[in-house]
């Protein structure tokens, strides 16, 4: 196992990323094609900043990438990042304004996780609760046909975010990348070809 997760942390450092997460959303962009050149995507949790970094490769210096956390990031990123310290659910003027301009998002990916405290349930039900929120963001800010991808603790709700996703969007996958540790319960869902919020 270790050498295992020690793999994709020695690649992420080789390859400049700061964090080996970046392998789940590469995994993600070629099974579902999630980008491509001149996009505007928006990265919910993005620090450190590997998907951001990831997004704004596949999307170009065309592209623009906003990425938002409440955690800051010292990771150095390219002129189509546009990177924020905020809560993207209680957002500052800055924020409302940059989703203003930037909206309609071609892609809005989700790495967000809560802070976990050790009690499966509780964990579940507050990333539950994440993933809400972001499909809410996703319903409001995403361009008719867009993509959406968010990280979600398996648990008793997966099943309900499963269907509420598909009610919005046309096909909905669920995706667990290899390089996910393997005692880990994240999955990602994946939806394609948004829709529009249900009436």
């Amino acid at each position: 196992m270790k050498k295992y997760q020690d793999h994709f942390f020695k690649k992420a450092k080789q390859e400049q990323y700061p964090a080996r997460s970046v392998y789940k959303l590469k995994e993600i962009h070629n099974q579902f094609k999630f980008f491509t050149r001149g996009q505007r995507v928006l990265d919910l949790g993005a620090a450190p900043g590997s998907w951001t970094l990831y997004a704004a490769e596949q999307v170009g210096p065309t592209g623009v990438v906003l990425g938002v956390d409440l955690q800051e990031t010292s990771t150095g990123f390219p002129p189509q990042v546009i990177f924020l310290q905020d809560d993207v659910f209680e957002p500052s003027p800055v924020l409302q304004e940059l989703l203003q301009i930037h909206s309609p998002f071609d892609v809005i990916i989700s790495d967000m996780a809560p802070r976990t405290t050790g009690v499966k349930f509780a964990d579940q039900a507050r990333s539950h609760d994440l993933c809400l929120a972001a499909l809410a963001l996703a319903r409001s800010h995403l361009v008719h046909g867009g993509r959406f991808v968010v990280k979600v603790f398996m648990g008793p709700d997966s099943k309900a975010l499963q269907m509420d996703m598909q009610q919005s969007f046309k096909t909905v996958k669920i995706h667990k990348p290899k390089s996910s540790r393997s005692e880990s319960k994240e999955i990602f869902y994946v939806g394609l070809d948004f829709q529009g919020a249900p009436v």
